[in-house]
This record gives C-alpha cells, structure tokens and sequence, in this order.
C-alpha cells in the first residue's frame, strides 16, 4: 500500500485494526502492549528469533484455531476444558489470556514472563476433574501440557509456513521449535522436541490417545458454526474456519464429522486463507 493512505481508507484500516485488537487483547489490550513491548530488561527471545516471526504474524489466527480443534481429539484434555475453560460462557476471555501469554513470554521481558508462566502453572494445579468415561485428569499432568504443547507448536507453524509474510527455511523451523521448547519446560512439559522432526514424531505417538468425543465435536461446532461474532464479520470468519479446517490431518476429519473436499481445499480455500490473512495484517500493522 503506498504510505499516504486517503482519508477514508486510513479510517477504515484504524477501525479494523482497533476492532480486532479489541477482540483478541481486551480492554487491557493498550496498557498490556506498552508493558510487553517497551518495559526494559532481558527477553527470552532475541528480535530475530523465528519464534518472534512466527508469533508476530496474522497467520496466528489460522495456527489457532487449528491448534484448538487439533488439541480438542485428546479425550482428557477436552474433558478439562469443556469443565474448567469456559470457552463457551466467556470464548473471548478465553483467547485473550491465551493472546496475552504468547505475547508475554515471546516479546515481554524475563521477569514478566516468568510470571506468567507461574499464573498459570497455578492455574493448572487447581484443574482436576473425572473425564465422561471415568478417567481421572489433572492440568498439571506432564502428559497433558505436552500435548496441547505439540498441538499448538505444529499449528502455528504450519499456519506460518502456509500464511506467513516470510515463512522459515528449515534452519528457522527448527529454531522455532526449540524456542518454543524454553517455554514449553518452564511450564513442565518434559522434554518437548528441539527439532520439526522430533515434533513430527512427538505427535505420531500421541495418535493411538486421539478420538473425537462428543464434547470434541459439539467444541467443534461451537468454534466453527456458532461463534459469539457479528453478522459482518461472518464471511471472514468463515474463511478464517475453512483455511484452519483444510490444515488439519486428514484422519481428523471422521472424528470431528468435518467435512473433507481436496479440491476446493487446495484452491478456493487457500485462496481465501491468503486473502484474509493478508487483510488482516495490512489492518494490524497500521502506524
């Protein structure tokens, strides 16, 4: 876009950007961006760390909801969060804590996100509960951080390579996963993967633990078809919805009773997934 904007279209660009930081920061959103981003001291990631490239972009919001839909398959931890989240009362609380601690642990200083990191340890010690079919969980279980862990590193990372403005080589790829590892054994997931490789494998072995309850599918309705948005913002959602669905596995889609269209997926789909990440950035990074 050329820098001098006219008058309507700036207005326009301001609008959307202040409407979809609204939506993903909250009202704490300004205050908390000042803190993240402008209080001094050490960071746990370099400026030109891949984890920073890959958090930093809107191809975020593709990474997810695919990550949401992918972690949704483990019974336990479905179980967890259709007790304890609120994702149905409160679904935007819900993302923007989670929007507030990937941008505290990746861009805020050391000492903020070691808190946040305690916040939510904490958080986890109290989420225990008994699953529909009689099994017990806790939050805090190893197994069960590491994989929400895997789901949301693969997801982010898939969504960047397929939608971010400079997607990583396969240097940067595995960088990015052993960035996300720091983060990931300060919350006590142990020993998570270093390498996409050890992601990719990390993941197969999960497989035989993944089914699509019903609390899954009716998540994944909720997160797909009825979402708490407004009318105007339906369409783009239901690219944003579409782009994460055509990302997922392919074994996925039986368990979620998600449709599966190969073509359309590989065209129409994309398309609108560049569209709409595309939009979404050049509204995001208006001065």
């Amino acid at each position: 876009m050329p820098p001098n904007l006219p008058p309507g279209v700036s207005l326009v660009r301001a609008r959307l950007r202040d409407a979809l930081f609204a939506r993903v920061a909250g009202p704490d959103g300004p205050r908390n961006r000042a803190r993240i981003h402008g209080a001094p001291g050490e960071r746990w990631f370099a400026p030109d760390s891949a984890i920073r490239r890959v958090h930093g972009d809107t191809a975020m919001f593709v990474g997810g909801l695919r990550a949401l839909l992918l972690q949704s398959l483990h019974p336990l931890a479905m179980a967890a969060v259709a007790a304890h989240s609120g994702y149905r009362g409160d679904p935007w609380g819900r993302l923007q804590r989670t929007s507030t601690f990937l941008a505290v642990t990746t861009f805020g200083t050391a000492e903020d996100a070691g808190r946040a990191v305690e916040t939510v340890r904490a958080v986890h010690r109290r989420v225990r509960g008994v699953s529909p079919d009689g099994r017990p969980y806790r939050a805090d279980d190893p197994r069960l951080l590491a994989w929400v862990h895997l789901a949301e590193v693969d997801s982010f990372l898939r969504a960047h390579q397929r939608y971010g403005a400079r997607p990583l080589d396969d240097a940067g790829c595995d960088s990015y996963v052993a960035e996300t590892a720091v983060i990931a054994r300060a919350l006590g997931v142990p020993d998570p993967p270093v390498t996409r490789a050890g992601l990719d494998l990390a993941l197969a072995a999960y497989r035989p633990e993944l089914r699509g309850t019903p609390e899954a599918r009716q998540a994944a309705r909720f997160l797909l078809l009825t979402p708490p948005i407004p009318w105007p913002a339906r369409l783009p959602y239901a690219a944003l919805a579409a782009s994460a669905v055509a990302m997922l596995p392919a074994w996925t889609r039986p368990e979620l009773r998600l449709p599966r269209l190969p073509v359309a997926e590989a065209t129409v789909v994309r398309l609108a997934g560049h569209s709409l990440v595309k939009v979404v950035r050049w509204a995001m990074t208006a001065a």
